[in-house]
C-alpha cells in the first residue's frame, strides 16, 4: 500500500504506533486542559456574575448544560452519556488503521473533547450518568451564540478537520483518494 505521491507505507507498525501516540497525546492534553478550565471555573467564577474578558466580545459566563450543543436534549443526558461512550469507543477502535498525521491530530481532538464532557456527565451533579456539563466560554454576548467549553471547542474544531480532510480524500491509513499510485 502507499501513500499519496507514491510513498509506501510501512507495514511494520511503526507508523501507527506513532499516530496513535500522537493521538493520545492530543487527547490526553486536550481532556487535562478541559478539567483544568472547569475546575477553575467552577472554583472561581460559579454562582458570580459572568466575568467580562473584552467586552461585547468575549465573557466567561458559567452555566451547567443538560443537553447537548445548543442546550438540545435536555431531558436526555443519559442519551448523550450513552452516545459519547460509544463515539469514545469508535475512535479507540477506528485508531487501528490510523497512520495518518492529521487524521490522527483529529482524532485526538473528538477523543479528549468526548471524554472532556462524558467525565461531567459521569461525575458532576445532579447524579452519576446524569451530569450536567460545565460551559463557561460566551463570545460576542449580544448574539447569544450558545455557551461552551474547551471539549465542545475540540470537538468542533475535530468536526470541521474530518470534513475537510474526507473533503480532500485523506485516508485514516494514509492514503489519499485519487492519488496516482505506483503500478
Amino acid at each position: 500500500m502507499q501513500a499519496a505521491g507514491g510513498t509506501p507505507l510501512t507495514d511494520d507498525g511503526a507508523t501507527r504506533a506513532r499516530r496513535i501516540r500522537l493521538l493520545a497525546a492530543v487527547a490526553v492534553l486536550i481532556y487535562v486542559f478541559d478539567l483544568i478550565t472547569k475546575f477553575l471555573v467552577v472554583e472561581y467564577l460559579e454562582d458570580r456574575l459572568p466575568t467580562v474578558l473584552i467586552p461585547d466580545v468575549l465573557v466567561f459566563n458559567v452555566i451547567r448544560n443538560p443537553g447537548a450543543a445548543f442546550s438540545i436534549g435536555t431531558g436526555m443526558t443519559i442519551v448523550f452519556t450513552i452516545i459519547a461512550a460509544v463515539v469514545i469507543g469508535a475512535i479507540i477502535r477506528t485508531a487501528r488503521q490510523l497512520r495518518s498525521l492529521p487524521w490522527a491530530i483529529d482524532l485526538g481532538l473528538l477523543l479528549g473533547g468526548a471524554l472532556g464532557n462524558l467525565t461531567d456527565r459521569i461525575f458532576r451533579s445532579p447524579a452519576p450518568f446524569q451530569g450536567h456539563v460545565v460551559d463557561f466560554v460566551q463570545v460576542f454576548p449580544a448574539t447569544n451564540f450558545p455557551i461552551f467549553n474547551v471539549a465542545d471547542s475540540a470537538i468542533v474544531c475535530g468536526g470541521i478537520l474530518a470534513v475537510f480532510l474526507a473533503w480532500r480524500g485523506y485516508q485514516i491509513d494514509g492514503t489519499r483518494e485519487g492519488a496516482v499510485k505506483d503500478a
